[in-house]
């Protein structure tokens, strides 16, 4: 586990758009949202660096792009 102050802080920002989508897609029934925002609150817990944060935070946000392009947008 990193415990490095700046490691933390700036975990804090990936986690908090993750809960952000997540709370917003639970209320509009939109399952793309609910599982990335799922992924962005706990990735940074498995990420070691902040390179590799912010790589893994642009992969999961290009994820979503794609899921909503291609229609999948509802849970029902």
């Amino acid at each position: 586990m990193n415990f490095d102050p700046t490691w933390l802080l700036l975990s804090l920002i990936p986690s908090g758009i993750g809960m952000v989508l997540f709370i917003y897609g639970k209320r509009q029934a939109r399952l793309p949202q609910v599982i990335v925002g799922m992924l962005f609150m706990v990735y940074p817990f498995f990420t070691t660096t902040v390179t590799s944060m912010i790589v893994v935070g642009v992969v999961l946000a290009v994820l979503l792009w794609v899921l909503l392009r291609t229609g999948r947008s509802t849970l029902y």
